[in-house]
């Protein structure tokens, strides 16, 4: 196997990696638990929530402060979040620098999906604002499998996907996963793919398990990949 040849598909979380969105679903949130009365810090969200999809985090901060929310409330709060959400998407430009360049150089050799807790609306309303629809083969969203990061589900699925979409026999040695978080990379980790951190939500020392640490995705490059993949 040539370096040049080794990397064959490349799946992406969405939040804290393609966009910029992590603070825009911390003041969703915050928000949301404002209308009830609640108040939830950054610390509390960053150290805690942030690797959950949306219902996941609304159920651990029940857990966490005994809250008695029945199933419909917090199918409620979900969409209340949703709507707060979508007004900030809707006023903000939430791409990171160099993302969109990294994605389109590379749909242009390897299959590119997406695995994340976010919802696929909220995905996609992004994803085709940019331009970048044709350069996503799949997305795996909040609800698509039964258990969400850290669980490898998310993963195993996205590549499955990948496959059936390509009709390639992707190793998932040979395809990378690109996160933010310990969560994500567990689940990566899980799903037996290569992983690469990026330190938009946490520090290098805080992603355990990533085999390659960069800022973001301008900092990395297809030949880095290929090199992750022949070693």
């Amino acid at each position: 196997m040539t370096a040049a040849r080794a990397l064959q598909a490349i799946i992406l979380d969405f939040d804290g990696v393609i966009a910029d969105s992590e603070p825009l679903h911390l003041r969703a949130f915050q928000a949301t638990l404002a209308d009830h009365g609640l108040a939830l810090s950054a610390d509390q969200y960053y150290s805690r929530y942030l690797g959950y999809d949306d219902l996941g985090m609304l159920e651990a901060l029940a857990r966490d402060r005994s809250l008695a929310w029945s199933a419909a409330e917090l199918k409620a709060l979900v969409a209340e979040k949703g709507v707060h959400l979508q007004t900030m998407l809707q006023n903000s430009s939430v791409l990171f620098p160099g993302a969109a360049e990294f994605i389109r150089s590379s749909a242009a050799e390897v299959p590119i999906g997406i695995a994340s807790g976010a919802m696929k609306h909220e995905i996609l309303q992004v994803i085709q604002a940019a331009g970048l629809g044709p350069c996503i083969a799949l997305v795996v969203a909040a609800g698509d499998t039964p258990e969400s990061k850290p669980s490898p589900a998310p993963y195993r699925l996205a590549l499955e996907g990948l496959r059936e979409r390509t009709g390639l026999d992707l190793d998932a040695r040979r395809s990378v996963a690109v996160e933010d978080s310990r969560w994500g990379l567990a689940s990566a980790s899980g799903a037996g793919l290569r992983c690469v951190g990026v330190t938009s939500s946490y520090p290098a020392e805080e992603l355990p398990g990533a085999e390659l640490v960069v800022g973001g995705l301008a900092d990395l490059t297809l030949d880095m990949l290929h090199q992750l993949c022949s070693s």
